[in-house]
């Protein structure tokens, strides 16, 4: 079944737009003009994938988005912003979402991401990967640390799994760009930040001692401590 992309823009033309090309491409698309509606089509019949503006009428689209995540970890969200500053795009990833792109922007770009972030979704077969007391089961996709569950979001599972792909290695910033998210952000970007903090907060829950370290001016690691 081609998979079924939820679209949430209040402007008309914007959402006729990409209904055409999206539906050109072969996915399946729903569409809602305000936060309320896209909440209760999410509910009805739960999409592959989000498309979410952020200025939405009645609920906006970080709140759409922040519940969105609540209900499901792993569900792929792209937001579209009209706002270029570094702290608006900021403030969408720290809601949840996994991407997001700056109006205007080219109808190629935004399918190309989609089609990123629906590949992570594919299912792979069972392989365990361990370092230290961490564990990931990558056709689960879940993550453990000493015995202690932890659930991730699809970009979070994404760049962990590439630490434990790499351990002791260290990635920089382009490399995990391309791994993870599969094209450039631009220097000023602070989405790796971001993830890695998310991560962090996670790994070391329960005061566990930190294996994701910053190597300055070169890009993170995955270390025990000395």
């Amino acid at each position: 079944m081609p998979a079924n992309i939820l679209l949430v823009d209040d402007d008309e033309e914007i959402r006729a737009s990409l209904r055409r090309g999206l539906s050109l491409e072969g996915y399946r698309i729903s569409q809602a003009a305000d936060g309320a509606e896209a909440l209760r089509l999410a509910r009805e019949a739960p999409p592959d994938l989000v498309v979410l503006d952020v200025m939405l009428p009645h609920v906006d689209g970080l709140e759409v988005c922040r519940r969105l995540r609540a209900a499901d970890d792993t569900l792929p969200i792209i937001m579209l912003t009209a706002r270029d500053a570094v702290p608006d795009r900021v403030a969408g990833l720290e809601t949840g979402a996994d991407d997001y792109l700056v109006k205007p922007f080219a109808f190629e770009e935004l399918l190309a991401r989609i089609r990123v972030r629906l590949r992570r979704r594919e299912p792979n077969t069972r392989t365990e990967l361990r370092f230290a007391d961490l564990r990931l089961d990558t056709a689960g996709r879940e993550a453990t640390r000493a015995e202690r569950r932890i659930t991730l979001t699809t970009t979070e599972y994404e760049l962990l799994k590439l630490f434990l792909q790499h351990p002791r290695q260290v990635l920089t910033r382009d490399i995990i760009y391309e791994r993870v998210w599969g094209y450039d952000f631009g220097g000023e970007s602070k989405v790796i930040e971001v993830y890695v903090r998310y991560l962090r907060e996670k790994l070391e829950a329960a005061s566990e001692p930190r294996l994701i370290h910053t190597v300055r001016g070169a890009g993170y690691v995955l270390r025990e401590e000395p």
